[in-house]
This record gives C-alpha cells, sequence and structure tokens, in this order.
C-alpha cells in the first residue's frame, strides 16, 4: 500500500466526499493508505503542499485569488469538486418556522470574522436582501470557539456548518431555522487542491478513481449507513445527529455525482469576492481550475 498524504483546511461532515475516500475504504481499493491531518489554525493546507507533507488538499478555489493578487502563479490548482454548495446553517435558541432573514438585522449572531465563511454569509444576506452590517456579530474564533460561545449563552444565532448544528438541535440549545445555501445557489464551495506535479502521477489517477467511486456512494447510500462509517472520525458527534446531518446535505444536493469542478460554478465565486471586495480582477478558470486526472 503506498501511503497518500491528505490534509483538510476545515474538518467537518460537509467534507464527507473526501472523508468517505477513507472510511467507505475507497481509497484502500486503489492500493492507498491515508494519512490524514488538518492544518493548525495558522498554517494554510497550501504549506503542507509546498512542504511536501500533502499530496491532495481540502481547499476552496478563493485561494486561487490570493496568490493572483499578489502576482504570483498559485502552488496549487483546483483539480476536483467537494461541495457544489454553501452548507452552512443558521441556528437560533428557539425553534421558529416562519423564520425571514430580516431576524437577523439588529440581532446578535454569533459567525466566523473573515475569509469564505464570512464572504458566503454576506453575499447570502445580500441575496436576501438584508443589510449585513445591521447584524451584531460576535466573532469567538474558530468553529469550535463559535459553538462554545453559543453553548456558554452568546447569541440569538450562530452560522455553522454540519453536524454542529444537529448537536445543538438534539442537546436542547437551539432550533436550525435556515440553511445559507439554498440563498446562494450552486457554485464552488470547496474543492480538492494539488500541484500540477502530484496530478500527473499514478497516484494521483489512483486517487481520482477512488474519489469518483465515492461521488456515487455519497448520493447512493442511506445516510446511516455512511454515518456509521465515519463515526471514529467525529468522537464527540452522536452517531443519529451525524447521520441526520448527512441526510441533510444529500437533500441540499452538494454533493453532485460530478467530480468537474464547473464554469458557472467558479463564476458564483468570482461575484462572491467582488461583492466582498477582496476581489479586484475576474481572474479566468483556467488559472485556478484544471480539469481532474484520468485513468
Amino acid at each position: 500500500m503506498a501511503q497518500i498524504n491528505i490534509q483538510f483546511t476545515l474538518f467537518s461532515a460537509f467534507y464527507s466526499p473526501l472523508i468517505s475516500t477513507m472510511s467507505g475504504g475507497f481509497l484502500a481499493e486503489e492500493g492507498l493508505e491515508p494519512n490524514w491531518s488538518v492544518s493548525p489554525p495558522e498554517f494554510s493546507a497550501i504549506a503542507a503542499l509546498e512542504s511536501g507533507e500533502a499530496h491532495v488538499i481540502q481547499s476552496a478555489l478563493s485561494q486561487g485569488f490570493t496568490s493572483l493578487a499578489k502576482g504570483e502563479t498559485p502552488t496549487a490548482v483546483h483539480f476536483a469538486q467537494i461541495n457544489e454548495m454553501d452548507g452552512f446553517f443558521l441556528t437560533g435558541r428557539e425553534a421558529d418556522p416562519d423564520f425571514t432573514w430580516d431576524k437577523l438585522e439588529g440581532a446578535e449572531v454569533v459567525c466566523f470574522k473573515g475569509g469564505q465563511p464570512n464572504a458566503m454569509f454576506r453575499y447570502a444576506c445580500h441575496k436576501a436582501g438584508i443589510d449585513y452590517d445591521k447584524i451584531n456579530a460576535i466573532h469567538p474564533g474558530g468553529a469550535a470557539d463559535i459553538d462554545a460561545a453559543f453553548r456558554d449563552g452568546q447569541g440569538a444565532y450562530v452560522q455553522q456548518q454540519g453536524p454542529f448544528p444537529q448537536q445543538l438541535q438534539k442537546d436542547g440549545v437551539g432550533h436550525i431555522v435556515a440553511q445559507v445555501g439554498p440563498k446562494i445557489g450552486p457554485c464552488g464551495f470547496s474543492s480538492l487542491a494539488a500541484t500540477r506535479e502530484w496530478l500527473a502521477t499514478d497516484m494521483a489517477k489512483a486517487f481520482m478513481r477512488a474519489y469518483r467511486k465515492t461521488r456515487v456512494y455519497m448520493n447512493e447510500t442511506p445516510a446511516a449507513e455512511i454515518a456509521r462509517a465515519e463515526k471514529s472520525y467525529f468522537p464527540d458527534i452522536d452517531e443519529d445527529v451525524l447521520a441526520d446531518c448527512i441526510a441533510t446535505y444529500q437533500r441540499l444536493g452538494c454533493w453532485t455525482p460530478h467530480v468537474e469542478i464547473t464554469r458557472p460554478a467558479y463564476d458564483v465565486i468570482l461575484d462572491v469576492f467582488e461583492h466582498f471586495g477582496t476581489l479586484k480582477e475576474r481572474y479566468d478558470y483556467d488559472q485556478v481550475c484544471v480539469a481532474p486526472p484520468e485513468g
């Protein structure tokens, strides 16, 4: 078995198509033994590619914009999608079947301060016709800090990826009131990235064979079965909560069967970051993305 090193930028059930290459045995079927990690908060997963510590990383198309804005050629190219929809949820203190986004204006919302999670949230608010600047945003830190803050009583609402919101709901701490994804629609939210050199290798071809099979598995396998296989990756999350989260993402349609990053999905991300104010130039698709390896 050849060892393949995989690094996540963020780790949640939202990235199950990559997690399930491991938990579903698809990499092993291709003779690959996964060694996975999560990038430390102060480092980018791109650094792991540059140092040779990782072969493939979970990233986002917007990562490429940062390098291009500096006049640099990105180290990584994005070759396959993970999620073609924003996977964040809004959870409130009380059940609210009549929730509308304008209820966020003037309310305290525990959320991410910057980066793509904030850019997407701002764009969703824009699409919903509300003013993000009228939200009383609370920024405690990363995903675990956000969860702890809401559990400690901060905020009327919280922005999180699954399975955090589903666990909050089971624990009686909050109630999911909305999903961010449908406000924005299909987009290149998160992706797989690697170096051009690695993508030309037999290992990359073997990885893609495994990943294509995993995409089918994610859409055709009952959520409870996927959750059972993934449970060891989420020791602090109840298995039924994990299954509920996976089923929700299946219904959302973020794990479409195709693996390619489409040009329309890429264009939406350009729109998001233009609105965010950090994108000064609409970079060509080919500057950031490549077709996945065949074979």
